[in-house]
């Protein structure tokens, strides 16, 4: 142990006196090393720190070579070992003067280790103990000690005179009151007043008899037929009632005074106008922030990470947003809304924020309330995860009439019904058609119908298309000629009006998928593509037709429009036929037109 004196107090014959005398045990490194002295003044110095920083202060040791090291007015010497040069920077901080005293003049600082205790033998048992063996309980009160001051007492003997020679005619005076009316019962009996089987006791051994009946600290009621089993004296009623009432151990095990009634907070002035708060849980492994509106009983319970202030600021401050600023906030005395914070919050806010009395939750009883009903929900709910639970919840709470205020929340808070599913049911709130305004007609098409198709991708803007199906008022689904199936809104479809050139080339198309000759100036790249394109998705349906005779010559509807008028202008060509036809492929829908229903005018697919 290393002691050192600190804080001095100058006595009036300028002699030093300690305030404090602290002490610390030295671990194992401390006690190999030998600058104890030095280490001394470092404990010291940071024990008192909150005293010494910024105040000048001297520190007196016993150990002269501390001065060239440690004194402020010297230099630090340049070659220190490392604890030492560490102690000395640590010392630089603060304002001190080291003086050194002789160990024989420092006695109240070195007390333990120079004055050594006096020799002293063994401790006998303290007077207290063999006091106490000596000292013995009260005996129980026996008749003969009755007896022995019924005799001393004024009234009792008195008492028991007349009732051995009997009652006097007059009124013997009011301290015989309640003998006089039971003189015809009491009886003596070996120097006891009896009345009846009951023991009149005299005034000295009264208070030793209430003892004895209230050792077990029965109450009153028990007190009272315990006595009147064997003792009586007038007034005993009262002076029982009297001793119970002032019994230290009965007062303090007493049960719960009556609960007073419950005093109903202010009518709310508007809605959001006072709010209750709490958190709930842990439960099932999850913490829930309630939020109570006593005007409208409107219930917000949000999930939070933990019941901290700032979990409850950052909900308090996205219900703010929504609805506003309420007058006043009610809430328990937990940490979250007793800290700092939580008051600078609300003082920010121009909020007034009550607090309960500290276990006493009947006092926020809106908010208790609410954190029942919402667990006892949540644990007959189920299905879904917590989002959908609470969702749920929220939205029947919100919709369902208030036992209180008779309407809503919903209705209160926001002056409306909350539409939810049972609102279906009745016809009124059935979803009509949409209506189109007046003056508005807007583009409608049919099955069929040639069309233009905006074109979303790659290739021209728009692209010519047939109508396939309507899907909705303002929805079609096209076939375009390349065999794609699209859907497209009224806006993206434009009507389409095809020429004579176009119907006659459509047609011509037609009749050559029919026959096996097909003039050459028609297989355009163009023709070409729309064929195919339109043999992909009819062919399958198609009845095979018997080919026409090769040897006939092609009809004039379906010659080269190259060919000349007349022979004047040189020998007739040759009509162009194939002496060999081509052969015929199997042409199918292209595979990724396997999920579609395809339909074209005069030809259908799959």
């Amino acid at each position: 142990m290393i002691g050192w004196q600190e804080l001095p107090n100058h006595a009036p014959d300028r002699s030093d006196t300690g305030i404090l005398f602290p002490d610390t045990q030295c671990n194992r490194a401390e006690l190999l090393a030998n600058r104890q002295g030095g280490l001394a003044i470092v404990k010291g110095v940071k024990k008192f720190h909150d005293f010494l920083y910024g105040r000048p202060f001297t520190v007196v040791t016993d150990h002269k070579p501390l001065l060239g090291l440690f004194a402020p007015e010297k230099q630090t010497p340049q070659v220190l070992s490392p604890r030492v040069l560490r102690w000395s920077i640590f010392l630089a901080s603060y304002q001190y003067a080291l003086i050194h005293r002789p160990g024989k003049a420092m006695g109240h600082a070195d007390a333990l280790s120079r004055l050594p205790l006096p020799e002293t033998g063994p401790d006998p048992a303290p007077a207290q103990e063999v006091m106490s063996l000596e000292l013995l309980p009260d005996r129980p009160i026996q008749a003969q000690e009755v007896a022995h001051h019924s005799k001393k007492d004024r009234v009792i003997s008195r008492v028991l005179d007349w009732v051995w020679r009997g009652w006097p005619s007059s009124s013997p005076g009011p301290e015989f009151a309640g003998y006089t009316t039971r003189k015809h019962e009491l009886s003596a009996h070996k120097g006891c007043l009896l009345w009846g089987s009951r023991v009149v006791v005299p005034q000295p051994l009264r208070k030793r008899v209430l003892t004895a009946l209230h050792e077990t600290h029965p109450g009153v009621v028990r007190m009272k037929a315990l006595a009147r089993s064997y003792v009586w004296w007038p007034g005993i009623d009262g002076e029982i009632e009297a001793w119970v009432k002032h019994c230290q151990a009965c007062q303090e095990s007493r049960p719960d005074p009556p609960r007073a009634p419950v005093q109903s907070w202010e009518s709310a002035r508007a809605p959001w106008s006072r709010l209750h708060v709490d958190f709930a849980g842990p439960f099932q492994g999850k913490t829930f922030f309630i939020v109570v509106d006593s005007y409208t009983k409107w219930l917000e319970v949000a999930l939070v990470p933990s019941t901290s202030t700032s979990a409850a600021i950052r909900v308090l401050r996205r219900l703010f947003a929504t609805h506003g600023l309420p007058d006043t906030l009610v809430s328990d005395n937990g940490t979250a809304f007793t800290s700092g914070e939580f008051q600078t919050f609300t003082a920010q806010n121009a909020i007034r924020h009550i607090r309960s009395a500290p276990f006493h939750p009947a006092t926020n009883g809106q908010a208790e309330r609410m954190v029942r009903t919402t667990k006892d929900t949540l644990r007959r709910m189920t299905q879904g995860d917590w989002e959908y639970r609470l969702a749920t919840f929220l939205l029947a709470q919100h919709s369902t009439p208030s036992s209180t205020t008779g309407r809503s929340p919903a209705e209160l808070l926001m002056g409306r019904r909350l539409a939810i599913r049972l609102d279906r049911l009745h016809p009124d709130r059935a979803q009509d058609e949409v209506e189109v305004g007046e003056g508005k007609n807007p583009r409608t098409f049919e099955a069929q119908d040639p069309v233009y198709a905006k074109n979303f991708g790659a290739g021209p803007a728009w692209v010519p298309a047939t109508v396939t199906r309507v899907t909705g008022p303002m929805s079609y689904e096209v076939l375009t000629d390349g065999g794609q199936c699209w859907r497209r809104h009224c806006d993206q479809i434009r009507r389409r009006f095809p020429g004579e050139n176009q119907e006659e080339e459509r047609a011509e198309e037609s009749q050559g998928n029919r026959g096996a000759v097909r003039p050459i100036e028609h297989e355009g790249p163009a023709g070409e593509a729309e064929s195919v394109n339109t043999e992909r998705t009819c062919e399958a349906e198609r009845t095979p037709e018997p080919e026409p005779q090769l040897s006939e010559p092609v009809a004039p509807d379906q010659t080269a429009p190259s060919q000349p008028a007349s022979l004047e202008h040189g020998p007739e060509p040759e009509p162009r036929t194939r002496e060999h036809p081509r052969p015929q492929r199997t042409r199918r829908p292209p595979a990724y037109l396997k999920d579609y229903e395809c339909d074209l005018p005069g030809r259908t697919g799959t």
